[in-house]
């Protein structure tokens, strides 16, 4: 069971913590020269400081060592994040080359599956239970690392990835707490108090940026809770559930990975063409641009929570309901059907219809 008033203690922690050691991991960043130039790839028009995902780290870790939580994977699960925040900040400081960052990435990777903490099974729909065998390594190194590049690719406008992460984790969150999921609640609660510490700060207009120190390090985190609360539990996971619950950086991601194939680029090839920035493109503010994501991911948080206690006709509702929220998604990027937004125009008509009768 769960001590609830120390779970809002390491909250607060975390978030006091995040918040103000953000001050001098500003002044720090700015003294290394560790600073986010603008240029034709970016939106911003001022030269920002990075590394903010310190500030993230050591909020969290400060929430944790008041939860003093025991788990067989905590202490390599504790030094994978070490060198993901290494490596992230390496790269705000010097722009590595991105086959550096993803060995950094693949080291962390490595070491949870030397801690034992492996995707061995997965519950597919309609498939049931399928054992992953030999290929379990494969799978678990693949989607930690596919879910640190996921958010990362995402971290491109102000508050962005903090939002979303926090949205995604506190799905996680809930999950955990039907569950009596103990050391993802823990990780669920103190991430959520670092982010909104440093959200504060990082908000539009963001006054320091996160840096792939504290995009890298919420991907990662994200792909261990997840590991961590379902994949380790059959009766309760789904494959689709995690994939609900971050289907925003997931779909830019697999976007981003079909434009580049199509366009014969590098699929490290860093561009402007990702989902936040079609959007700004298609007329949003950067505020609105957003907050429109915000609502889009905290809805597929909800229903993820809600799939994982559906019967099966419920579970093939929820899905349509998802892909329907995708394309709903694609066509306000502008993405789909050469820029038309049938669905978006009708829903729109819809709404004035509603208004008008009441």
């Amino acid at each position: 069971m769960f001590n609830y008033v120390d779970l809002l203690i390491a909250f607060l922690i975390a978030l006091t913590s995040s918040w103000l050691i953000t001050y001098p991991v500003k002044k720090f960043a700015i003294k290394i020269g560790a600073m986010d130039t603008p240029d034709s790839r970016k939106i911003h028009i001022n030269e920002t400081p990075r590394l903010g995902g310190l500030a993230i780290f050591i909020g969290a870790l400060l929430g944790m060592l008041y939860l003093q939580p025991h788990h067989e994977h905590l202490p390599e699960i504790l030094i994978g994040s070490i060198v993901i925040i290494i490596t992230g900040a390496i790269d705000d400081r010097f722009t590595i080359k991105p086959y550096l960052k993803l060995t950094g990435q693949l080291i962390a990777a490595t070491l949870l599956v030397s801690s034992g903490l492996i995707i061995e099974r997965i519950t597919i729909p309609v498939f049931g239970v399928v054992e992953l065998g030999f290929f379990s390594v494969f799978i678990t190194v693949l989607w930690t690392v596919g879910i640190t590049n996921a958010i990362n690719l995402i971290d491109g406008l102000d508050g962005l990835a903090t939002g979303v992460t926090t949205i995604a984790m506190t799905s996680l969150l809930l999950m955990s707490i039907i569950d009596t999921q103990v050391l993802v609640a823990f990780l669920c609660i103190t991430l959520i108090g670092a982010n909104l510490g440093f959200l504060y700060h990082n908000f539009y207009p963001a006054k320091i940026y996160m840096g792939d120190t504290g995009s890298n390090f919420l991907g990662y985190m994200i792909a261990v809770i997840s590991m961590l609360g379902l994949f380790k539990n059959i009766t309760f996971f789904s494959f689709i559930i995690p994939v609900i619950i971050l289907a925003v950086p997931i779909f830019d991601t697999f976007v981003a990975m079909i434009r580049r194939a199509y366009n014969k680029e590098s699929i490290m090839t860093a561009d402007n063409r990702h989902l936040h920035y079609q959007l700004i493109e298609a007329g949003y503010s950067h505020r609105k641009t957003v907050i429109i994501i915000y609502i889009f991911s905290a809805l597929f948080g909800l229903l993820g929570i809600l799939f994982s206690n559906a019967n099966p006709t419920v579970s093939f509702i929820i899905t349509m309901f998802v892909i329907l929220l995708l394309h709903i998604f694609a066509e306000l990027a502008g993405l789909v059907m050469g820029g038309k937004r049938p669905v978006v125009n009708f829903l729109r008509k819809l709404k004035k219809k509603m208004q008008r009768s009441q």
